[in-house]
């Protein structure tokens, strides 16, 4: 069974860069999708990125597109969220999640969380103005 635990966030001002790591423990993490997903205090969880088994497709939530870079190093167990450009809006509790390779990607907000699983224990990303 593989376990992922998050690492990386911290505290950055608005503009500032992060990069947020998701270390895999266990087999056979070359056959999923990875997904980050981040929820605020009083808010839903959301998605955030999402990176096919093979890095050969990745899809991002339109709020972060074009400042979050989502990369993964099978060799190493690892899946990456590069984060610039950081906004306060940003701040939320980020989580990494596995799924089945065959997970649909596309809806309208995503893929639904409801298909990952395996949550680490989230890393806190604080972004101030």
């Amino acid at each position: 069974q593989v376990q992922l635990v998050e690492s990386g966030g911290g505290l950055v001002q608005a503009g500032g860069s992060l990069r947020l790591s998701c270390a895999a423990s266990g087999r056979s993490f070359n056959d999923y999708t990875m997904g980050w997903f981040r929820q605020a205090p009083g808010q839903e969880r959301e998605f955030v990125a999402v990176i096919t088994w093979s890095g050969g497709t990745t899809v991002y939530a339109d709020s972060v597109k074009g400042r979050f870079t989502i990369s993964r190093d099978n060799a190493k167990n690892t899946v990456y969220l590069q984060m610039n450009s950081l906004k306060p809006e940003d701040t939320a509790v980020y989580y990494c999640a596995k799924a089945p390779p065959d997970t649909w990607l596309y809806g309208p907000h995503g893929p639904q969380s409801a298909n990952f699983g395996s949550w680490g224990q989230g890393t806190q990303v604080t972004v101030s103005s």
